[in-house]
């Protein structure tokens, strides 16, 4: 399979197929094909069975994705398909195998059979990992293939070495490699907390490892634009 992304910062992913090549995603991902490729909806790859459908409901609970997967296979020779995306920003690709990436709930856009999305408790001991923005619950992708994520604006990445540490504001951390770890930090002082405007959790993320932070969190966006929505009277 060749992809390609065009037209940053309201991305497209175009993805083509040769015949017997497939490409998975989340239900209502798909933006055009042509008509060689056909769809079949189910689990998507790790779903299978009856132990494979507990586990997706539950992730479908937690992270808000859908339970079922499209796989959209060139069964009438190659063909061409293309996601769009959802929020103003960038698509980037993931080779998983010997890296696992954990990234940002509502992420995952698209994947090569072979990639399995798991659930990652993160946030370390602290309670306050529920509240660093990131959340607690992060998405895992393991096995072999490519995975392609959404990131809200801008991407910039950092390799940690060990023990090297980024003290991340809530939300711009779009992904980590596994390696990493991942604590949350109470603000420090009661000045800061209340006129810094920072909140008062930091996230830590520690090596080795490579991290991906975003420049345009969904919640910074909504933020932004609120003054300017008209309210009901």
């Amino acid at each position: 399979m060749q992809y390609e992304v065009h037209n940053r910062p309201l991305p497209v992913l175009i993805c083509r197929l040769n015949q017997g090549e497939s490409v998975e995603c989340q239900k209502g991902a798909m933006s055009w094909m042509t008509p060689s490729i056909s769809m079949q909806t189910g689990l998507g790859s790790g779903g299978k069975g009856v132990l494979g459908a507990i586990g997706k409901m539950a992730k479908s609970a937690v992270t808000g994705e859908s339970i079922f997967r499209n796989t959209y296979t060139a069964t009438a020779g190659p063909g061409e398909i293309a996601f769009a995306s959802t929020f103003p920003g960038d698509i980037i690709s993931f080779d998983v195998g010997a890296n696992q990436i954990i990234a940002q709930k509502r992420a995952y856009l698209a994947s090569t059979p072979g990639v399995q999305m798991e659930l990652a408790f993160t946030g370390g001991k602290k309670v306050g990992g529920i509240f660093g923005g990131e959340g607690l619950i992060m998405q895992k992708f393991t096995g072999n293939g490519t995975v392609f994520l959404e990131i809200d604006g801008c991407v910039y990445n950092y390799t940690l070495g060990a023990g090297e540490s980024m003290l991340i504001d809530t939300g711009y951390l779009a992904a980590m490699e596994a390696t990493c770890s991942m604590d949350v930090e109470t603000v420090k002082g009661l000045g800061n907390i209340v006129a810094g405007g920072e909140g008062l959790f930091n996230t830590r993320v520690t090596g080795p490892g490579k991290i991906w932070l975003q420049t345009m969190p969904s919640n910074i966006l909504a933020d932004a634009i609120r003054p300017y929505i008209p309210t009901s009277n």
